[in-house]
């Protein structure tokens, strides 16, 4: 599938100092690697669902799959990375492929 992908970020802060070392780099690299905050969200209810709760929320938009992966693994940004790691905990990171319509799930 070409396209938009969505990256469902959940988690915890684990590290303050680590995840703010992140944050303040990773917006500009986001964006100059084909990516786009769409959400910011901070926890409050389960409503349904026997998940974990976390959090953090965060929906990046990314142009496509291969500008994710750019982002991940372009080597002039890896030292950033490890602040993530370090500052985040219980991380779930699922991608998600834009659709119009649910019709291709419901085949």
């Amino acid at each position: 599938m070409t396209g938009p992908v969505y990256a469902l970020n959940l988690f915890n802060i684990a590290d303050r100092d680590e995840y703010l070392a992140y944050s303040r780099r990773s917006a500009k690299e986001v964006q100059a690697h084909g990516g786009r905050v769409v959400a910011l969200g901070k926890f409050r209810e389960a409503a349904a669902g026997g998940i974990k709760p976390r959090a953090v929320l965060i929906l990046v938009e990314w142009a496509s799959k291969e500008a994710f992966d750019g982002y991940c693994s372009d080597p002039k940004i890896a030292d950033l990375h490890p602040h993530r790691e370090k500052g985040a905990s219980d991380y779930v990171w699922h991608l998600f492929d834009k659709l119009e319509d649910l019709r291709p799930i419901l085949k």
